[in-house]
C-alpha cells in the first residue's frame, strides 16, 4: 500500500465522520433525504459510485486516475442511473410485497414495516431477486454502453451530448465475459444476497447503502475489465 492510498483512506475517513459524530448533520442528512430521495439518490451515486470507479482504476492501472478518464461525465451518468435505481428501489420493493401477499404470503405487506422475522425476510430475498433478475442485467448493460461512450470520447464532455452508438457497442460488447462474470457470478453470488440484507434495513438508508456498494461495483467493473483484456489475448 502506497502513500497515495493511505491519503485516500484518509479522506473517505474525513468525508463520513461528520455523519458519525455530529447527530445535526446526520439529521440534516436524514430530512432532505426523505424530502429530497430522487436528488439525493443523484448526489449519492454520482460521489460514491464514482469513487468506486477510481477505486476500480487503481486495481487495473495502479493509479486513481488517468488521461481520458472522465471523472465529471462519469459522475454524471452515474447520478442519472442512481435516479433509475432509486426509482427501481421504490416500484420493487412497493410491489412485490403485494405480489406476495397475493400469492398468498400473509402479512407481506405489513413485515416490511415491523422488526426482522422470517417473513421479512422471504420478502427481503424475494425483493432483492426480482430487482436483480429483471432490473439488474438492464442497468448494468446500459452502464457499460454510457462507460465505452465515454471511453471513446477520451473522458471528455462532448460525451455528454454525442449520440451513441448503441449498435457498435452492444455488437463488440464482450458478452462472454458479461454473461458468465457479470450476469451469472456478481449476480446470484454477490448482488442478491447484499440486496436482501439491503432491504432489511430502514427505507431511508437503503439507498445510501446501495450507492456505498456502488465502490464494489467499481471493483467487480475493473475485475471484468481485466478479463476482458485477459479473453482479447487469448
Amino acid at each position: 500500500m502506497k502513500s497515495k492510498d493511505f491519503l485516500v483512506i484518509l479522506g473517505v475517513i474525513l468525508f463520513f465522520s461528520p455523519f458519525y459524530f455530529f447527530e445535526s448533520v446526520f439529521n440534516f442528512y436524514k430530512e432532505f433525504n426523505a424530502a429530497h430521495g430522487i436528488t439525493m439518490g443523484f448526489i449519492k451515486f454520482a460521489i460514491l459510485a464514482t469513487f468506486g470507479e477510481i477505486v476500480g482504476l487503481r486495481i487495473k492501472t495502479g493509479n486513481y486516475y488517468r488521461e481520458g478518464f472522465g471523472l465529471i461525465p462519469r459522475a454524471l451518468v452515474w447520478g442519472v442511473l442512481g435516479v433509475s435505481i432509486s426509482v427501481a428501489f421504490i416500484i420493487f420493493a412497493k410491489g412485490v410485497p403485494e405480489f406476495l401477499q397475493y400469492a398468498g404470503l400473509e402479512n407481506a405487506v405489513a413485515s416490511m414495516n415491523e422488526p426482522p422475522t422470517i417473513t421479512r425476510f422471504i420478502v427481503s430475498f424475494s425483493i432483492s431477486a426480482l430487482l436483480n433478475f429483471f432490473f439488474a442485467p438492464v442497468f448494468m448493460i446500459v452502464h457499460k454502453i454510457t462507460d465505452t461512450h465515454i471511453e471513446s470520447h477520451k473522458g471528455k464532455l462532448t460525451a455528454l451530448y454525442s449520440r451513441i452508438d448503441f449498435v457498435n457497442i452492444l455488437k463488440n460488447l464482450d458478452w462472454k465475459v458479461q454473461w458468465n462474470f457479470v450476469f451469472m457470478k456478481t449476480i446470484p453470488f454477490f448482488w442478491i444476497p447484499v440486496h436482501s440484507i439491503t432491504f432489511m434495513l430502514p427505507q431511508e438508508v437503503r439507498i445510501l447503502i446501495a450507492a456505498a456498494l456502488g465502490i464494489v461495483l467499481g471493483i467487480i467493473l475493473a475485475i471484468a475489465a481485466l478479463s476482458d483484456e485477459k479473453s482479447e489475448i487469448k
